[in-house]
């Protein structure tokens, strides 16, 4: 189980670094100064996240995770 916490936790790294990456860049394309204007974006793009965040985590709170084994794949399966 150790493992596969840390394969998650991986995973959940490299995609958060993959939106913060394409959220510059989206920032970037929508900005006439992103110097000036870099706080604004931080700002925003901070609070749609912890909205979405904020959201999913009271769907987990409501409905947690149920992880089973198959004896034969050896892997989680959601029953949420």
């Amino acid at each position: 189980m150790a493992q596969q916490q840390q394969d998650v936790g991986k995973v959940g790294s490299a995609l958060r670094f993959a939106a913060a990456r394409f959220n510059a860049f989206e920032a970037a394309l929508k900005s006439a100064d992103l110097s000036a204007e870099k706080e604004n974006a931080i700002e925003w793009f901070g609070n749609d996240y912890k909205e979405m965040l904020t959201d999913n985590l009271d769907f987990h709170i409501a409905n947690p995770p149920v992880a089973t084994t198959d004896a034969q794949a050896d892997v989680e399966i959601y029953k949420g």
